[in-house]
């Protein structure tokens, strides 16, 4: 149960002074205009970003029923009529002064989790591990930002009787307001390592912020392998690690195949402990919720029969291919109310205008009445506008079977094994389904049934990773530079309407695609931003103006062909966009071509030049500064020329991803980000901190043990030189991974290892020598690239370039998007 505050509370909370608010029951509160759902209890927070003011959601929030806001800079009120504003002077803050507000409400026990990395993972954990005793209320995802805690407590109510919250921060100042907000009893120290280090002088003044959060909590679960410098808080901290003085001390870890052996003291008694899992950051994880709930005076009986039965945690919302033309957006980690919101949240914005279905199953984690949780849920899918929907288990189909006047239609099944019995493939057609499930729901069986049968070399694409590139890009920009995003060839192999969706969602101006059918593709994905066609031909004048598409008009050839089918449609003031050829000589009018091309614009009118563009050659290359000085100004002044023939100014750009970062100067009215978006740096900076957003894997499908003197693969190239086991694993030069990188040029990630290609690259398969790498077998993940080797490191040793990688990744090698 939501707690219900008034309008006049929330003012009396931010110390504003007094009014007479007419709303009284508040009880969402939202900063993202795309996630209202029940506007008439929202209050929405107008939050600036780095680009655009939070005032210009306004509007938009407004148009769908909201009418409470906190704002922090001025508005016009009366275009607003029935809306009551609460003005502050910091919306951040004022959502923090009221979340800390709403957390002293209720007494609790509190766990608040700090560190580098494992924070997600152990609060799922610990919620596994002490769900059957509590009432637990938990951050959704990874919301632990200055924007995402507070969201989180908000949900606290009446009911709970533990809280389990995160807090990340980035810079220094932001901890402390945290920490007012959380309250935690118990602290939980993860590690603190280099990650999100860059607001920081050096490791320890993060650190030192960092364990702001614990100066008033009650005990510190601490893993002083990990972190060993002083901490100060209230009361008495508990350590794990190697040395004899930590509360938990590790004598031993044995790893074996899929489990690991603990060996340890707990306050001088030897004990023993199963863990589930063999890697290291898990291992590390395990011990710190084992730690935690020893200090909460569980017996160790009891932890470990739990901890056998956790299950890995997959935080990321993963977007692939399914049957029938489908696409299956998989959220089944976790199944409560507030990640059904967000999950519906990413499948309206991926959906476009396909049809959407749901697969639901028993709300378990909630300790709302069905009658009150089921009709929230069908409150929500209707507002989603869901087009079917599937209902698994009891409560469920109690619920919804006796529903008359539903606006989707609606399946029902008591158990997953019934729907895989009953339900049919051929139900499923060119649309979009979200899959959620509690775990004992087991949705993992319904996820392999529905999708898409194709071979296991699979692309990932983290949106979430290529979001914070383009904010590290647009924090570059001057604040009136618009953006254009190059989404060609396949969005450079990382998949056109998925990326182009998630850019539309970030409110960027123009999106680029090399050929009309591209751009096609774009808008029957539901695309609605302009989109400029950099190679028109006279073969698509018909489909750039059936699906208003922006050519680029690069000759007179391709001019007068273009302004001769305008004519005999009788089309005027058509957008283009003219290219210049300031020294790329490739495509583009020479500025002696340009006074001609003005008059005949001028005196046709079927033509509005939109954006007057160029291409930079070396803008990655410092050694080419002065030609590309020479260019830019060639460009200012052909423009100066341009405009003042037409009477009218147009968007200028020539700054590509290099330029963005190395010629700030060169912005002009709008800049071209291409393969930065997707986390490679062509100017080869330290200064940005990009993500990596494509990950190709595949797997290992044959172990071999070759003798000396044996050959391995086509041609006899592979000579074994010793007695080798040799790793045949499912990806080769028909999915993009070059020939070039055969006979030890080429390497691929096992098991946490390198292994060197041996022998020549096949068309379906690469064989590794795993010689030197323990316990590789069949099925074991492969990275190909991604996080441990680089594409740029990749195409270095291919000796080519990242685009030629990245666009070269064939059609067949299955894309799966994901949202962390």
């Amino acid at each position: 149960m939501i707690m219900n505050y008034s309008l006049q509370k929330i003012a009396t909370i931010l110390e504003l002074s007094s009014s007479d608010f007419s709303i009284n029951s508040i009880q969402y509160l939202v900063t993202d205009s795309r996630k209202v759902v029940f506007p008439e209890a929202t209050l929405f927070f107008a939050i600036r970003g780095p680009r655009r003011t939070g005032a210009s959601f306004i509007n938009e929030v407004y148009n769908k029923g909201v009418r409470s806001f906190i704002v922090d800079e001025a508005i016009k009120k009366q275009l607003y009529p029935g809306a009551q504003f609460l003005q502050v002077l910091d919306s951040i803050k004022a959502l923090q002064q009221i979340a800390a507000y709403h957390r002293n409400q209720f007494n609790i026990p509190v766990i608040g989790i700090t560190g580098s990395n494992g924070k997600t993972i152990v609060k799922e954990w610990l919620y596994q591990l002490l769900q059957a005793d509590y009432n637990i209320v938990r951050s959704p995802r990874s919301y632990n930002s200055q924007i995402g805690v507070p969201l989180s407590l908000w949900q606290m109510n009446e009911h709970h009787t533990l809280g389990i919250f995160e807090a990340g921060i980035s810079t220094k100042g932001e901890m402390e307001a945290l920490a007012t907000i959380i309250q935690p009893t118990i602290g939980i120290l993860t590690n603190i390592g280099e990650a999100h280090s860059e607001g920081f002088v050096d490791k320890n003044e993060k650190a030192t912020e960092k364990c702001l959060l614990f100066k008033n909590a009650e005990s510190l679960i601490l893993a002083k392998d990990y972190y060993n410098q002083p901490v100060s808080i209230n009361r008495k901290i508990i350590s794990w690690g190697a040395d004899a003085d930590n509360a938990l001390q590790i004598i031993s870890v044995t790893k074996q195949l899929n489990k690991s052996t603990v060996v340890a003291k707990w306050n001088g008694a030897s004990i023993e402990l199963i863990i589930p899992f063999s890697d290291d950051a898990s291992i590390q994880n395990v011990i710190t919720c084992f730690t935690t709930l020893l200090q909460m005076g569980y017996e160790q009986s009891v932890i470990q029969q739990r901890i056998l039965l956790l299950a890995p945690v997959d935080m990321r919302m993963q977007l692939r291919k399914a049957v029938n033309n489908c696409f299956l957006l998989d959220d089944s980690y976790s199944n409560d109310k507030m990640s059904l919101v967000l999950a519906l949240n990413y499948l309206k914005e991926q959906s476009g205008k396909n049809a959407t279905t749901v697969i639901l199953s028993d709300i378990v984690e909630s300790q709302q009445e069905d009658e009150v949780l089921y009709k929230e849920v069908i409150e929500l899918l209707v507002g989603k506008q869901i087009t079917t929907f599937y209902g698994i288990g009891n409560s469920i189909s109690t619920y919804f079977k006796n529903q008359t006047t539903l606006l989707f239609k609606v399946h029902l099944y008591p158990t997953t094994a019934s729907f895989l019995q009953y339900a049919n493939h051929q139900s499923f057609q060119n649309e979009y389904i979200l899959l959620k499930g509690a775990r004992k729901f087991e949705f993992e069986q319904v996820s392999h049934w529905l999708e898409e049968k194709v071979h296991q070399t699979v692309l990932e694409i983290n949106l979430t990773a290529m979001v914070n590139n383009l904010k590290i890009y647009q924090s570059l920009l001057l604040p009136n530079t618009k953006l254009m995003a190059m989404v060609k060839a396949f969005s450079y192999g990382s998949g056109a309407g998925e990326v182009a969706r998630r850019l539309q969602q970030q409110q960027i101006d123009y999106l680029a695609v090399a050929y009309a059918d591209e751009g096609v593709e774009l808008r029957k994905a539901g695309i609605s931003l302009p989109i400029m066609v950099m190679s028109a031909d006279e073969n698509t004048f018909d489909t750039l103006i059936n699906y208003d598409l922006e050519p680029e008009i690069y000759s007179f050839q391709l001019y007068h062909a273009f302004n001769n089918y305008l004519l005999k449609q009788g089309i005027n003031r058509y957008p283009i966009h003219l290219k210049i050829n300031t020294g790329m000589n490739r495509l583009g009018f020479e500025a002696s071509e340009i006074p001609a091309l003005m008059r005949s614009i001028k005196e046709q009118q079927t033509m509005m030049v939109k954006s007057l563009m160029s291409h930079l050659v070396a803008s990655e290359d410092a050694s080419q500064d002065e030609f590309t000085k020479n260019q830019v100004a060639l460009f200012n002044d052909t423009c100066n020329i341009i405009e003042l023939v037409l009477g009218y100014s147009a968007i200028k750009h020539i700054a590509n991803t290099a330029a963005i970062l190395r010629n700030p100067s060169y912005q002009f009215n709008m800049v071209r980000l291409g393969i930065g978006l997707y986390g490679v740096d062509t100017a080869k900076s330290s200064e940005l901190n990009l993500q990596t957003v494509a990950t190709l894997k595949t797997t290992v499908a044959q172990i071999r043990e070759v003798k000396e003197g044996e050959t391995v693969g086509y041609g006899r190239k592979g000579l074994v030189k010793n007695d080798s086991i040799i790793a045949i694993v499912r990806i080769g030069y028909a999915d993009g991974y070059s020939r070039r990188l055969g006979n030890g040029i080429g390497k691929m990630l096992v098991n946490g290892q390198f292994a060197p290609v041996i022998g020549n690259i096949c068309m379906d398969m690469t064989m590794l020598d795993v010689t030197n790498i323990p316990s590789v077998k069949a099925g074991d993940i492969v990275e190909v690239f991604g996080n441990n080797i680089k594409v740029q490191d990749l195409a270095f040793a291919a000796e080519t370039i990242p685009y030629e990688i990245m666009t070269g990744i064939s059609q067949r090698v299955k894309r799966v998007y994901y949202e962390e």
